[in-house]
């Protein structure tokens, strides 16, 4: 089966965790807001019952599965993307992984999403140090931890799961946003960063990275980088 992604095109957004395993996994899809447009992704979500929240979502048949750690879960089930046996522990971190993307967001829409950032810059100025400062070292500690104590290469041991890919993908985000900030934690996170590296040179990946499929990063998605939100 050919599953259906839909998400808005030009940006990589959340819609790049669900692509990454995908890609990864080498699972037949169709990225159809990019083959059809913004507008036919909108009238898509508003037929469908029940209705998608927000983008991604992923048409598998007659089901319809959206937010990303949920169509992660269930691609790690269906596709066989993390083992049994750890399924809860790796959505466990794709949650959490979740989490700390939508405090990335809020470090330059910390006001009001639909406004402009320049509607907000004092507040997110704020934001931002707070982010960098006490929420980063957090998240980026919880998760090399974890690591550490999968005795592996991976969040669960010897083979690479969506979790994995997604911790990529964060990483790089992170980096694009805050490198300064990143530059200063490296130190601390040695394990996350090596993983990260893995995950750039899995051979699943090196047609899908050399591809336009993979978009870069820009100030219309989540990850921003506005140098007067970075610091060390």
């Amino acid at each position: 089966m050919s599953y259906e992604l839909w998400y808005w095109p030009g940006i990589p957004g959340r819609g790049e965790f669900v692509r990454l395993t995908l890609e990864a996994g080498g699972i037949p899809y169709i990225d159809k807001a990019r083959v059809e447009g913004a507008e036919a992704m909108m009238r898509d979500m508003a037929q469908r019952r029940p209705e998608p929240f927000a983008p991604p979502y992923l048409v598998a048949g007659t089901a319809v599965i959206a937010q990303v750690a949920n169509i992660l879960f269930f691609l790690g089930c269906e596709q066989g993307l993390a083992p049994a046996e750890q399924a809860p522990f790796v959505h466990q971190v794709q949650l959490t992984i979740a989490d700390l993307v939508a405090e990335a967001h809020d470090t330059h829409h910390p006001v009001a999403p639909m406004r402009y950032y320049e509607e907000q810059k004092p507040e997110a100025a704020r934001k931002a140090a707070d982010f960098r400062h006490s929420r980063l070292p957090k998240y980026l500690g919880w998760f090399e931890r974890a690591l550490a104590r999968s005795g592996g290469d991976w969040l669960t041991g010897e083979t690479w799961s969506y979790a994995d890919l997604s911790l990529f993908q964060l990483v790089e985000g992170l980096r694009y946003a805050f490198p300064q900030r990143m530059a200063s934690l490296a130190r601390d996170c040695p394990t996350l960063l090596a993983l990260r590296d893995g995950v750039a040179d899995l051979p699943e990946l090196q047609d899908y990275f050399a591809s336009d499929r993979r978009l870069p990063f820009t100030e219309e998605g989540i990850f921003r980088h506005y140098p007067e939100l970075d610091g060390a």
